[in-house]
C-alpha cells in the first residue's frame, strides 16, 4: 500500500464528482433547502390554527377569553354567528369553533357550572389532537384568573414550575435543522461513494484500474475519504451558515467535536455505500437497495423516534447501526453543550462499526471486483 496512490486515486474521484452535475445539485440541495424546509414547515404541533368564535354572552369574560387566542399557536379569532359555524366547519374554513353560551359570566359567577362547546375539525388530524388541549388549557386558565378576582377560590399548596432545557421556547426549526442535517450526512455518504463505483463501471474504467499497480485496499480507501471529505465539508457550511446563520439554531456544544462524531460516521456509511455498489449492477438496482438500507437507519436510529419507546429487541440490534451511535452523540454535543467525557462511548462505537464495516465492504470489493468490467 502507498499512501499517494490512495491521495491522487482520491484527486481523480474529486474530479469525476466535480463533472457529474447531478450529484452536485443533490449535494447543494441535501445541505440548504432541504434542512430550511425541514426547519421551517409546519409542524405536528399547533401552529396558525384557524379558529372561529361564537360569542353569545357578550361580557368581559367572553372577551378575555377570545383575547388569549392569538399567533403563533393560533390565528386572530374569527367572530361568527351560530348559523355559520357550521358551514364555516363544512368548507374547511376553521379548525376549531368555540360557541360561548348567553348568560356564560352571571351563571359561573353565580356558582353553577356552565359548559362552552368546541366544535373540532378532526380531518386536521395533526392541529385537531394537540389543538383541543390547547384550547381547553387557555379558557380554563381565564375563567380561573376572571373567578379569582370576584371571591376566594382554592389554591393547590404546591406549584408546578415548568423548566424546558436545551430549548426553552419549545422551537420545533432547532430540532428539525439538526435531524434533517445528520440524516443528509449519512444518505449523501451513501450516495456518493456507491455512485463513485458504479460510475466507474459504467463508464469502463474499471478496466484501467484493474492492470494499474494500485490494490482493491487502495481503490476503496480512496474513495472513502475523498467522498467523506466531499459531505463533511458540506456539513461544516451547512451548520455555520445555514443551521445557525440563516435559521439562527443556537449551538451549545463544539462544532469540532460534532465534525469528529461526522467523520467517524462517513467512515462507516462510505463503506456501506461501497457494499451496496458490490451487489448493484446498475444505478436503479443502487437506488433500490439504499432504500431497503436508509429508511430503517433513519427511522429507528431515535432521530424521529425515542429509542425508549421502541421494543427492547429492536433497540439492542440498532446498536449494531452506526446512525443509533450519531444520532446520540450529535445531540447530546449541538443541545445539550456535552463535551468528550460524555460521547467518547459513541464515538468508540462509531469507530469500531466502522472498522468492521469497512472490513466486510474490502472483502466483498476483492471478490468482485473482477467481475465489475
Amino acid at each position: 500500500m502507498r499512501l499517494s496512490h490512495i491521495w491522487y486515486l482520491g484527486i481523480k474521484e474529486l474530479r469525476s464528482l466535480a463533472r457529474d452535475r447531478g450529484m452536485l445539485i443533490l449535494i447543494l440541495y441535501a445541505f440548504t433547502l432541504a434542512i430550511y424546509a425541514s426547519a421551517t414547515a409546519i409542524p405536528e404541533t399547533l401552529h396558525r390554527a384557524q379558529i372561529a368564535i361564537v360569542d353569545e354572552d357578550r361580557s368581559p369574560l367572553s372577551n378575555r377569553i377570545i383575547s388569549a387566542f392569538y399567533p403563533p399557536y393560533f390565528e386572530t379569532p374569527q367572530l361568527i354567528t351560530h348559523a355559520e359555524m357550521d358551514s364555516r366547519l363544512d368548507a374547511g374554513r376553521d379548525t376549531f369553533a368555540l360557541d360561548i353560551p348567553p348568560e356564560f359570566q352571571r351563571d359561573l359567577l353565580a356558582g353553577h357550572e356552565p359548559t362552552i362547546q368546541l366544535n373540532v375539525d378532526a380531518t386536521r388530524m395533526g392541529q385537531a389532537f394537540t389543538g383541543g388541549g390547547y384550547v381547553s388549557t387557555i379558557v380554563g386558565s381565564e375563567v380561573r384568573a376572571f373567578v379569582q378576582r370576584y371571591r376566594d377560590t382554592y389554591e393547590p399548596p404546591v406549584g408546578l414550575t415548568l423548566r424546558a432545557r436545551f430549548n426553552p421556547e419549545l422551537t420545533q426549526s432547532w430540532f428539525g435543522a439538526i435531524m434533517e442535517m445528520i440524516d443528509n450526512v449519512t444518505l449523501l455518504a451513501i450516495v456518493l461513494t456507491g455512485a463513485a463505483l458504479i460510475r466507474e463501471r459504467e463508464h469502463g474504467t474499471v478496466e484501467h484500474l484493474l492492470v494499474m499497480p494500485v490494490t482493491p485496499f487502495e481503490l476503496m480507501a480512496s474513495k472513502v475519504w475523498a467522498m467523506g471529505a466531499v459531505v463533511l465539508v458540506a456539513c461544516a457550511v451547512a451548520l455555520l451558515f445555514v443551521v445557525q446563520g440563516m435559521l439562527e439554531v443556537p449551538i451549545q456544544g463544539s462544532v469540532t467535536l460534532f465534525l469528529t462524531g461526522a467523520a467517524l460516521q462517513l467512515f462507516a456509511t462510505t463503506s456501506l455505500g461501497i457494499l451496496l455498489a458490490t451487489f448493484a449492477r446498475s444505478m436503479p438496482q443502487f437506488g433500490l437497495l439504499l432504500i431497503l438500507v436508509l429508511l430503517p437507519l433513519q427511522m429507528l436510529s431515535g432521530g424521529v423516534t425515542p429509542r425508549e419507546s421502541m421494543p427492547e429487541a429492536l433497540q439492542t440490534l440498532m446498536l449494531a447501526a452506526p446512525n443509533t451511535h450519531f444520532v446520540m452523540a450529535a445531540q447530546a454535543i449541538l443541545f445539550r453543550g456535552a463535551g468528550i467525557d460524555a460521547v467518547w462511548p459513541q464515538f468508540l462505537a462509531l469507530a469500531l462499526i466502522g472498522l468492521v464495516m469497512f472490513g466486510i465492504s474490502l472483502a466483498r470489493f476483492r471478490s468482485t471486483i473482477g467481475t465489475m468490467v
